[in-house]
């Protein structure tokens, strides 16, 4: 147990994707709110949180906006050009990039820059709430909307019982060789970290989050998150 008690606590923010679906001239990660750019925002929460030991951006190989920020950070803010094919690659070539700076037993939280909405007491929270869980677990929120399931040519199937279904958020918090050796035995490409360490046989624990720690995907959400969120 005492091995337990001294887990650190390390963080992967994901920035490594294109951001298609947006239209965009940059990837998200680069658009701004409130003068902050997402991943500078996303990053300054975890800076401020005391129980982080070490945070680890994960960038696109070929990401030539990143320097052109000047931002200064603290020394636990690490910055790796490590960025895969996918969100698993990525977070998967990022814990390699820790190896010799995390223990087996760490704890890692995987958060998407593109959810600049997180704030700092729900992450504490998180921590708070997982730190001595024997699986691990992610923000979620329950999901208060009729669901409905449709065809491919987008007609209604049906319409599950909303009854315990949460829309994921991140983090996602694991210890780093349970999440290192989920994502690696993943027979195909997990939607999430959560998913991979399903595959396990394992039940991750759903921590209520805040409606306002949604992923930005369209450029409508960017202005509805400028609405929800306070300078």
């Amino acid at each position: 147990m005492l091995k337990f008690s001294m887990a650190k606590f390390h963080i992967i923010i994901t920035a490594a994707g294109s951001s298609s679906r947006m239209g965009l001239d940059r990837p998200k990660q680069y658009l701004a709110i409130h003068k902050q750019t997402f991943v500078e925002r996303v990053t300054r929460v975890f800076e401020n949180i005391s129980l982080v030991d070490s945070i680890h951006i994960a960038l696109h190989p070929k990401d030539d906006m990143w320097k052109t920020l000047n931002l200064s950070f603290s020394p636990k803010v690490n910055v790796h050009y490590c960025g895969g094919a996918s969100r698993g690659e990525t977070v998967l070539n990022a814990l390699e990039a820790l190896k010799g700076h995390a223990d087996e037993l760490d704890w890692i939280l995987v958060h998407d820059a593109a959810r600049p909405g997180i704030q700092e007491k729900d992450v504490n929270h998180l921590i708070d709430t997982l730190k001595d869980d024997p699986v691990g677990g992610l923000l979620a929120y329950p999901i208060t909307d009729t669901i409905k399931k449709s065809d491919k040519e987008d007609r209604v199937i049906n319409s599950p019982a909303r009854d315990h279904l949460w829309q994921a958020q991140t983090p996602q918090m694991y210890r780093y060789k349970i999440l290192s050796n989920a994502l690696k035995s993943f027979d195909g490409i997990p939607t999430d970290e959560s998913q991979a360490i399903e595959r396990l046989g394992m039940k991750p624990k759903l921590i209520k989050g805040d409606f306002r720690n949604f992923k930005v995907t369209y450029q409508e959400d960017l202005s509805i998150l400028e609405h929800l969120i306070s300078e």
